[in-house]
């Protein structure tokens, strides 16, 4: 790499990692910048979930007010990751590469419009728990951890706008506030990228360059995002989701 393509390639990475922290799809401005600089497709995938990995963990800890008292939340939830993120690694290395073109944007513009109806999905969803006498499942039940482990097989695969999928699920499954949700999403992009990143360590080739200077950056935008993030109101947030998905879902279908 040029001095300035390491120079983009940072910048890139602390961008991603503000936006992972606050809502997700940091991946849609690192991956472009890491194939501008001539890395294969398979190659800058890879380099790009190892080197974000630090950004994860960055905003995970810049939310760990929120995570009080969801131990239990987090950890349930963390094993549908695990293997979603698992599977979705190995399943990189043994389909095409336009084998999630299709589907990925669809996915991305579903969560969204869950995202939007979510305020008055949750209202109806309270009123006939109230009808019934239903108590709320705290970690939104089985359903909830089969559509994080399916959307962790994307997050494993790829990672562009997983956050918002995850956001989207839980908006409509769990009643708590979205700044608490957002660091549950925080710990279960972590737990994804770690997981695809270390299977990844064994069958694949890094560029260690890209993944020492996005590491760096994800760090550092991990904490602005976390910073900027839990000071934004719930209309705010799920403005920015909904911004970022649009963006994210434009970009998808012009890939």
């Amino acid at each position: 790499m040029s001095i300035w393509e390491m120079f983009a390639v940072f910048a890139a990475g602390i961008s991603a990692g503000a936006i992972n922290t606050i809502v997700g799809s940091g991946t849609l401005i690192t991956f472009p910048v890491l194939l501008a600089t001539g890395l294969p497709p398979v190659t800058a995938t890879v380099s790009n979930a190892l080197g974000l990995i630090p950004g994860s963990i960055s905003g995970a800890i810049g939310y760990r007010e929120e995570l009080k008292g969801q131990r239990s939340r987090v950890l349930k939830l963390a094993v549908g990751a695990l293997i979603g993120g698992l599977t979705g690694a190995t399943l990189l290395l043994a389909l095409p590469s336009t084998a999630f073109e299709t589907i990925v944007p669809v996915l991305v513009a579903l969560a969204l419009v869950l995202v939007i109806l979510q305020p008055r999905i949750s209202r109806a969803v309270q009123r006939r728990r109230a009808r019934t006498g239903t108590p709320a499942h705290p970690d939104g039940g089985p359903l909830l951890l089969i559509g994080l482990t399916l959307a962790s097989v994307y997050g494993g695969y790829f990672t562009a706008a997983q956050g918002i999928i995850y956001l989207s699920l839980m908006g409509m499954l769990v009643d708590d506030t979205m700044q608490r949700l957002n660091a549950v999403k925080n710990v279960l992009a972590a737990v994804v990228n770690s997981i695809a990143a270390l299977f990844f360590l064994f069958v694949a080739d890094f560029d260690w360059t890209a993944v020492v200077l996005i590491a760096v950056g994800s760090a550092l935008g991990g904490q602005i995002g976390a910073k900027v993030g839990r000071r934004l109101s719930p209309t705010l947030l799920r403005a920015l989701i909904v911004t970022v998905g649009t963006a994210a879902i434009v970009q998808l279908l012009l890939r």
